[in-house]
């Protein structure tokens, strides 16, 4: 039975308040509450019982038919919530916003929030990444693209100039999951973010009007920023429904601000997650990330994906990670201190928002406690950056809340004792009634030698007392023992004086509820005023924490201080890849990595296996630790502040969208041209492989030549063309370096060592033999081998013209009427007959001609 087949008129009141609330949350999975169940009806219930394999029952609703119905109980909802969000579903939570005990006819219930992909705020979200919230405002000539982080706070905006594919990179760059969009943008941009990269896209068009959030946007002058920012809070808030005044105050971004690279440099170097399997483990990160605290780990992330590009900002961090290696008792006092926070920005999150609970207090302090002593190391340090200490908050925490305090707030055993007078009075009048209901349990038996004599209680019956059924014989008029319930093996009885005590102890024990809530939420609101005032404070710790990870690495792993220098010089000693030093068995073989101003481009030639593809990536990452903040693996290290890098390392299709190989090549190699500039690094490996030989080698031959003449970014260029080793005579800052291999009695050994000049063999067949290929077949390779070497066929290799040097002006290409004809059809729209018509007709043309 689908929804939108029902008779309204016929339904119960109940299912009609649903309908109601349905009919304005399409889009999302309805959890209704009904007592102690989450209950989905109709299309929901058949949609989530496949997912979560839960039994489909039916509801009777005032229809002929049941409706489709599946349940969940609503204390474990949350588990099946982080599945179907996971997913890619958007969830609304229903609640119940009337007590029914003291509601006559329909509880009333409406939507308290919808939980997404990117507006998560529980503790289920990795606490080692952000969870972001994106948005895409297309203003036609431009698009405006801000984030929240709905569980710290933080948000950001900036400007992305130029066509749809530098948005879609910035989304996936960036890794969020879900994206708000407004009704104007091109679909072909939604269309590629939800199919190509399973981002969870909604369209909005509206825009926030409350001006009690303007803060977050108040200081910035840019009105396209402030519209995209209004287009994304309203989303939020419309989502949340609840006190998001943790939100802080935009930070606009700039691309100078930051050494940029997109998402195929991201995985390629491995920063945050390993290629094969998309774990966190043998990844950049993973080396890198010795902090105590999550939000440092975020930070470090965030850094990682974000180096920076301000020497001042450089130099300051590498001068605190000296220190701190320099002062390791210090540093060890910062770390014990560290390993006792717990997540701030999150816990202030969960605070504003109002789901939190005594855990998370009791976190708050907990960490709190530990501020005057990291206070008191950074100022031991002289460190740039002070915090305060909440002394009274923390004293608040410590004389209210329970160390044992349960999760949840309606069960009570919230507040300590002395800390309010009718609450601790209260709990002496309940404690004093169960020790009397004790006391009347042996009295009891006393008064009427029934020694199995029970006194009990449940929630539907009260206190009763229980005698068995071969015992109720013993039971006298003079007893006063009213019957209550009668069971198999025994029977149930109240007494006056029992009833009165219960009324008593149940009372007393409903207002402790009652009151320990009320109390907890007035504590809450008291730390609520200091919301603004702890995240600053998180955001001096993240960053003393990452700080004390690199000090940590760069001890461990023998790192070394880079030197900024103004110049365009690049000057790695003894280089190695800080991951695979760690994670190789063998001794590791480091490199030196030279371009000083005369060098712009390494062409790399090598033998497969031997670590031509490594040597590029360390780099790279040393580059991009340089700029992060941290010591490199080097002996010693000069470098420059690069703006960009560009990789394109490993081949792979595109199934989604049928590219192949060669063409993923060529848009990537593209747009490393397009956008570098000389202060960029770029990183090819085997660039044209994916094409014939002689088409692969004279586009890497015209590539370099452009990178020479035009670009001038710094260039490692690897390849197996050895023919392209000539180029070092006509481009004057190309060097050609080789990975060194040796080859003795049949048998190749990699060597790992970079050295000056070309190689002229690639030594495939023996990387075939070391990956134990039949030997009759690699006897079979030499053989054909040999026959060509016979032939002693060599390929030209064309030498630089002065084109790149023309003006575009001065350069006006002829205009091929058969390359026009070309350009003009479509062949997906062709029939096979159409085709051969056409193929037939230039035949006839190009014949002409000749």
């Amino acid at each position: 039975m689908k929804r939108s087949e029902v008779d309204r008129s016929k339904l119960s009141p109940m299912m009609q308040q649903y309908m109601e609330i349905k009919d304005k949350y399409e889009d999302c999975i309805i959890f209704f509450r009904l007592g102690d169940f989450y209950e989905m009806f109709f299309d929901d219930a058949i949609l989530t019982s496949r997912i979560l394999e839960l039994t489909l029952t039916g509801k009777q609703a005032g229809l002929e038919e049941r409706v489709p119905m599946c349940g969940i109980p609503h204390h474990a909802y949350i588990s099946y919530v982080d599945e179907l969000v996971d997913k890619g579903y958007k969830v609304a939570i229903v609640e119940q916003l009337e007590d029914p005990k003291e509601t006559k006819g329909m509880v009333k219930r409406d939507v308290i929030q919808v939980i997404t992909k990117g507006t998560r705020i529980d503790s289920n979200i990795d606490s080692k990444s952000n969870n972001h919230i994106a948005n895409i405002y297309d203003f036609s000539y431009c698009y405006g693209i801000s984030y929240a982080d709905v569980s710290t706070g933080e948000v950001y905006a900036t400007l992305v100039e130029g066509e749809g594919d530098r948005v879609i990179h910035e989304v996936t760059r960036n890794g969020f999951r879900e994206v708000l969009v407004n009704d104007t943008i091109d679909r072909e941009i939604v269309e590629k973010l939800r199919s190509n990269y399973d981002v969870l896209v909604t369209i909005e068009k509206d825009e926030l009007e409350d001006s009690d959030y303007s803060y977050i946007y108040k200081d910035i002058e840019d009105v396209r920023l402030v519209k995209t920012l209004k287009h994304l809070l309203y989303y939020i808030l419309e989502t949340k429904k609840g006190d998001l005044h943790h939100l802080q105050p935009c930070m606009v971004l700039k691309s100078s601000m930051y050494l940029e690279f997109d998402v195929n440099t991201k995985k390629n170097l491995e920063l945050v997650e390993t290629l094969r399997n998309r774990e966190r483990q043998y990844s950049l990160l993973w080396l890198l990330d010795k902090c105590k605290t999550a939000m440092g780990s975020r930070m470090l992330k965030n850094t990682i994906l974000n180096p920076l590009t301000s020497r001042k900002e450089i130099e300051r961090r590498y001068d605190m990670v000296s220190l701190l290696s320099t002062e390791f008792i210090l540093r060890d006092d910062l770390i014990h201190s560290l390993e006792k926070v717990y997540d701030l920005e999150r816990l202030v999150g969960r605070i504003t928002y109002g789901n939190l609970n005594a855990k998370d207090l009791l976190q708050l302090k907990s960490s709190l406690g530990e501020l005057p002593t990291i206070k008191k190391i950074l100022d031991d340090l002289h460190y740039d950056k002070t915090i305060e200490t909440f002394e009274e908050v923390y004293s608040l925490l410590d004389k209210t809340i329970l160390e044992d305090a349960p999760f949840t707030l309606h069960e009570g055993h919230l507040i300590k004792e002395g800390y309010h007078a009718e609450l601790d009075e209260l709990k002496r009048i309940s404690s004093g009634s169960k020790d009397f209901i004790l006391e009347m349990e042996k009295e009891e038996k006393e008064r009427t030698g029934i020694k199995n004599l029970k006194v009990g209680f449940n929630k539907v019956f009260g206190y009763y007392i229980e005698v068995s059924k071969g015992q109720c014989s013993l039971i006298k008029e003079e007893f006063g023992y009213e019957r209550k319930q009668t069971l198999a093996n025994c029977e149930r009885f109240i007494t006056p004086v029992l009833k009165e005590k219960e009324n008593i102890i149940l009372g007393a024990e409903e207002k402790i509820i009652s009151l320990e809530y009320k109390l907890f939420m007035d504590i809450r609101e008291v730390v609520k005023r200091y919301v603004e005032s702890f995240q600053k404070v998180a955001k001096i710790i993240s960053e003393i924490d990452m700080l004390q990870s690199f000090s940590i690495v760069s001890d461990a792993y023998k790192f070394t201080r880079p030197e900024i220098t103004e110049e365009r010089t690049l000057k790695l000693l003894e280089c190695r890849h800080p991951v695979v030093e760690q994670v190789m068995k063998d001794k590791y073989i480091p490199n030196d990595i030279v371009m000083d101003k005369t060098t712009n481009i390494l062409l790399i030639t090598g033998p497969n296996m031997a670590g031509k593809s490594t040597y590029m990536r360390q780099c790279a990452i040393t580059v991009i630790m340089a700029q992060m903040g941290c010591f490199v693996p080097c002996q010693s290290a000069v470098l420059p502040i690069f703006d960009k890098i560009f990789t394109r390392i490993g081949a792979s299709d595109d199934l989604v969208s049928g590219e192949s190989t060669f063409m993923i090549e060529m848009k990537e190699a593209n747009y490393a041209i397009s956008e570098a500039t000389e202060n960029s690094l770029i990183l090819f490996d085997e660039l044209g492989r994916g094409t014939a030989t002689y088409d692969g080698m004279s586009l890497a031959q015209a590539i370099l030549e452009y990178i020479h003449d035009k670009i001038k970014a710094k260039t490692m260029f690897s390849t197996h063309y050895h023919e392209l080793t000539f180029l070092e005579k006509d481009l004057k800052q190309l060097k050609n370096v080789h990975v060194s291999a040796v080859e003795e009695n049949g048998q190749v050994t990699f060597l790992h060592k970079v050295k000056p000049g070309a190689v002229d063999k690639s030594y495939g067949i023996h990387v075939a033999s070391l990956a134990k290929l039949p030997a009759s077949l690699i006897d079979r390779a030499n053989d054909i081998l040999n026959v060509y070497e016979k032939k002693n066929i060599k390929k030209e290799t064309f030498t630089q013209t002065s084109l790149f040097e023309l003006d575009e002006e001065e350069f006006e290409p002829k205009i091929n009427p058969i390359e026009e004809k070309i350009k003009e059809i479509n062949p997906l729209e062709m029939t096979p007959m159409d085709a051969l018509n056409f193929l037939y007709d230039l035949h006839r043309e190009v014949k002409k001609k000749d």
